[in-house]
């Protein structure tokens, strides 16, 4: 028969060539014939294809159309909202029974249509096994049944926005989609170009399945703009991105403004290291490193790592497995000319080139090719050519190995090799990343989170630990949903404070002059400024700095030194400490309740229930030091599996007006207790009850710089904090135009999150900090951590 390989089994084992495949698409292809091969919107429950609209091409690998799709404009976004409000009304009502038996279905109607999906995935350029797609199904219809048993005092977000980038694969969009329905949300999809075919037959599958018209929804078009337009629906609650870094920002500063909450996983674009230590088995190592390097489509970067006494070892054996390997199709014609300008920096760098055979000057084909002998700071190394080009770096000693690890700005995966298994999990514990893969890669399981670090991403998806950003505690304030303000971001916090004159002044007191604590000592502004604190009828109470960027950076680069150290104590000690600033805090309790009512006014017996209300805050997170840990997820594979929550590193926290005492100490509780250290800016309007704070603060025995307070103007300070590349994450309590400005600017670098707008704090009155609410201590608790999986195999 004509195409049909006559080679043996044996001889396919002696060459090590792949054997032939069935490349046959009819399944595919009559579906796209039902369709007329022009594909329209998927929207409550049906396809629609509305005329007078702009088409896209869908290519295959072999550059011919497949099928064309429509783009979305402002009506179709409507329309699509619309739909999505109306299903998440319908869905949220049913009980987590009835939800799980509609998710539970799905896994049978994907075992039936597998063969379509899989060509349609295959034509689109995103080949997924159906296999991972339906244990994906099995698992998240298992969360929906246990959703309010073990989860309780969350809500669903509403109507949330699933967005991917076009280099995005078929499991991350429904590592985004399934999840956000199994707690019970509605779900709007904006696929990329490789995605829109397999979203569009998933929707459909899913309403074979029984979900209810609306549930789920998908809209073909530009990314960016789709995302923009969906962002200013107020009907839209929360948007996740997934996919490529360019298209992220391009997102966040599309939507920035419009009130909507959001995250990012940038796994496309992420560099990771493939580590192979002296004690690793080389041979299995080497083949692990063909198997991911080598192939059309991956889903991270790779960066060879290894260790010089076994780099003549691990080159020869690359040569020989390179030797008889043939071209690897390139994703696009351009990616020749960038690999061809990389190649050529890198020789000319001193890098020394291992190919199966000279590259062709023209064609969609390019040899496997590794690149020796360059330096950490090469281009090549930064950020890796596309293709089947793996950059080779190598190291001295294995704590050197584990510092190369960390050199990139990205922490999404890493992969190692070695047989000692001490080394393992110590190495596994040092790296700066979301997932380690010991003696094995590419390890992918919706049981274990898959938590982006860095520049990775500012979100965990999978596992129990993914759930929690398609919730929201029932009683915690959303941010106001309105147009964007004018706000320059070049500008904003640039316009130096205000100095006021006080209008009451009484001769016969003198103000006290209160420093801020920095890098663990008492200091005044590095400007020599400083800004009166004044009482509620004018009267001046004192004076502070008024702190700005340079004090920001003193703080920042005291904390980076002093957290890995904190971070490494045990938990208990750690909640000795905070036992003990909980003891210096009892000891002042009545000067603070003092200082409260003399800021704000309130009557005393109130102050004095605030100080009370934090100490007791304070004690709790002590308490939670050495109780909160991570577990041991069960995939369907053999091997043992790790996932342990992680400090983020540095953080900056932008304080609430409102109980200036109480919010100050909760938030700065949860922040250290799980090993983090903080830049804390304490209320503008009253930062009186935080100056005597820091007197408590240098009686206990926490390290010096661990906690920072800095006080003057909060526009100024939130720019500092938002452009330092050091600091995480920022929770910020204030304007909406802030809010605005950190959505907008802090996807480069990428921070985490947490926005709350001021007016909505005042409306309340507080009562998000004096309220026992364990869902708001629960979600404290996880905005303070990151997520980190080690998956182990076994024989």
């Amino acid at each position: 028969m004509a195409g049909v390989s006559t080679k043996t089994v044996h001889d396919i084992f002696q060459t090590m060539e792949y054997g032939p495949s069935s490349t046959s698409t009819a399944t595919a292809q009559s579906w796209l014939e039902k369709h007329s091969r022009t594909l329209g919107f998927f929207i409550d429950g049906k396809f629609s294809h509305p005329a007078d609209r702009q088409t896209q091409d869908v290519i295959d690998s072999k550059a011919a159309v497949v099928c064309s799709t429509v783009c979305a404009q402002a009506e179709d976004v409507a329309s699509a909202v619309s739909s999505a409000a109306a299903g998440f009304k319908t869905w949220s009502q049913l009980s987590c029974y009835q939800r799980a038996k509609v998710l539970l279905k799905l896994p049978g109607v994907l075992q039936r249509h597998s063969q379509c999906v899989s060509e349609v995935c295959e034509l689109s350029q995103s080949t997924t096994s159906p296999a991972v797609l339906i244990r994906l199904a099995q698992y998240y219809a298992s969360w929906a049944q246990l959703r309010d048993t073990r989860m309780p005092e969350w809500s669903p977000q509403g109507v949330v926005t699933v967005v991917v980038s076009d280099d995005c694969s078929v499991y991350f969009l429904l590592l985004k989609v399934l999840p956000a329905l199994a707690m019970g949300n509605a779900v709007i999809v904006v696929p990329g170009k490789t995605t829109a075919l397999p979203g569009l037959l998933l929707a459909q599958l899913f309403m074979e399945a029984g979900m209810p018209a609306g549930v789920l929804n998908v809209l073909t078009g530009s990314e960016a703009s789709l995302a923009a337009k969906m962002a200013q629906n107020p009907q839209v609650n929360y948007l996740t991105f997934s996919g490529c870094r360019q298209t992220g920002e391009a997102v966040a500063k599309a939507a920035a403004g419009w009130g909507v909450p959001m995250t990012f996983s940038l796994s496309s674009s992420s560099v990771c290291p493939f580590i192979i230590f002296e004690s690793a088995d080389l041979d299995s190592a080497v083949d692990g490193v063909i198997e991911l390097a080598f192939k059309k489509k991956r889903d991270f970067q790779w960066v060879l790592c290894v260790q010089e006494s076994v780099l003549d070892s691990v080159v020869a054996r690359l040569k020989t497995r390179m030797a008889e390997m043939k071209g690897v199709p390139l994703a696009s014609d351009p990616d020749r000319s960038i690999i061809d300008a990389a190649i050529q920096e890198a020789q000319q760098q001193g890098a020394t080139l291992i190919q199966s055979c000279p590259p062709a000057s023209t064609g969609g084909l390019y040899p496997p090719t590794v690149l020796c002998g360059l330096a950490p700071s090469c281009e090549s190394v930064i950020s890796p050519p596309p293709g089947p080009v793996l950059p080779l770096i190598t190291f001295r000693s294995s704590a050197e190995g584990v510092t190369l690890g960390n050199h990139s700005p990205h922490g999404q995966a890493a992969s190692i090799w070695t047989e000692d298994l001490t080394l393992a999990l110590e190495s596994a514990k040092s790296l700066c990343v979301g997932s380690v893969w010991v003696n094995c890669h590419s390890v992918m399981d919706p049981a274990l989170p898959l938590c982006g670090r860095r520049d990775s991403g500012n979100c965990t998806d999978g596992g129990r630990e993914g759930l929690y950003q398609f919730l929201r505690p029932s009683l915690s304030p959303s941010l106001p949903r309105s147009s964007p303000s004018s706000v320059n971001y070049a500008d904003f916090g640039s316009a130096p404070s205000k100095f006021m004159i006080p209008e009451v002044f009484d001769p016969s007191s003198v103000p006290r002059f209160y420093s801020q604590l920095v890098g663990g000592q008492m200091r005044k502004a590095d400007s020599g400024s400083s800004r009166s604190v004044l009482a509620p009828g004018g009267a001046v109470l004192a004076h502070c700095p008024d702190g700005g960027r340079k004090d920001v950076r003193n703080a920042v680069e005291a904390a980076n030194k002093v957290q890995p150290g904190w971070m490494k104590k045990s938990p208990a000690a750690r909640s000795q400490s905070l036992y003990s600033l909980a003891d210096s805090l009892e000891k002042r309790r009545q000067d603070l309740a003092v200082s409260i009512q003399t800021q704000t006014g309130i009557p005393l017996e109130e102050a004095e229930k605030e100080v009370e209300l934090s100490i007791s805050k304070l004690s709790d997170w002590a308490a939670r030091c050495d109780k909160e840990q991570g577990g041991t997820p069960f995939p369907p594979q053999s091997g043992s599996a790790l996932s342990t929550p992680e400090a983020l590193g540095v953080l900056g926290v932008i304080l609430p007006n409102s109980k200036p005492l109480l919010s100050l100490v909760s938030v700065l509780g949860a922040a250290v207790a799980m090993g983090n250290a903080v830049i804390m800016v304490p209320s503008e309007k009253y930062p009186f009850p935080a100056l005597e704070f820091t007197q408590v603060l240098q009686a206990s025995d926490l390290p010096g710089g661990l906690v920072s307070i800095i006080t003057g103007g909060r526009d100024q300070l939130t720019q500092a904090l938002a452009n330092h590349s050091v600091i995480q994450g920022i929770w910020y309590w204030g304007s909406k135009e802030g809010c605005q400005f950190l959505q907008y600017c802090c996807v480069s670098p990428l921070k985490r999150l947490w926005l709350h707008c001021e007016e909505e704090e005042e409306k309340e009155a507080g009562k998000i900090w004096t309220d026992l609410n364990p869902s708001f201590q629960e979600e404290l608790w996880r905005k303070a951590v990151v997520w980190k999986s080690i998956w182990i195999p076994t024989a």
